[in-house]
């Protein structure tokens, strides 16, 4: 299985979150994240989103850490010994990175975390869209299959298959859609 620290701004979109985590679900992927990252995406999320009530984030939160007793990062240290990143406030994105010992940082902000401070700690930042690819090379099969069924489960609206790869194309999945669309008659 393939294991991920998921920043703050892929967990943010509900969709997003939600295709992760159906991919964990299906043990595709083992998911990590820390409460700041937590409160990171919820906090902005109520900034930009007036319509939305705290308790329902949290209680997403909640659901989150119930549903992946696992994949919550504790202990975790930013201390002087990890290199400076560009944004000061990412340090304990890789130091839970390190604690996990995940393999990837999943995030839309890749200059965020230069390979070059990345790479002593075997950890690599990767879009949403380059890791999705990943899991496809490691499961094809099972990607699809869980894929049909997260489909599937949207059921408030359901979506076809179009409805559905247009949401991917939104959430900006371009190459994971690309795939997508040459398997559309398996989802």
């Amino acid at each position: 299985m393939i294991s991920a620290i998921f920043d703050a701004c892929v967990l943010y979109s509900g969709s997003l979150r939600d295709f992760f985590l159906h991919l964990a679900d299906d043990g595709l992927i083992v998911p990590y994240w820390t409460e700041e990252i937590q409160n990171e995406w919820v906090y902005n999320l109520l900034q930009n989103r007036l319509d939305l009530k705290r308790e329902n984030l949290e209680r997403t939160c909640h659901e989150m850490d119930f549903h992946f007793p696992d994949a919550r990062v504790y202990g975790i240290e930013t201390d002087v010994l990890l290199p400076q990143l560009p944004d000061s406030k990412d340090r304990h994105v890789l130091a839970a990175a390190i604690r996990a010992k995940a393999e990837y940082i999943v995030t839309f902000n890749l200059k965020d975390f230069p390979t070059s401070a990345l790479a002593p700690y075997q950890v690599e930042a990767i879009s949403p869209d380059d890791f999705t690819l990943r899991i496809i090379e490691y499961a094809t099969k099972t990607f699809l299959t869980t894929i049909a069924k997260h489909r599937s489960d949207l059921i408030n609206p359901p979506k076809t298959v179009e409805q559905y790869l247009a949401t991917l194309e939104q959430q900006k999945l371009l190459k994971t859609v690309a795939f997508l669309r040459e398997h559309k008659d398996k989802i």
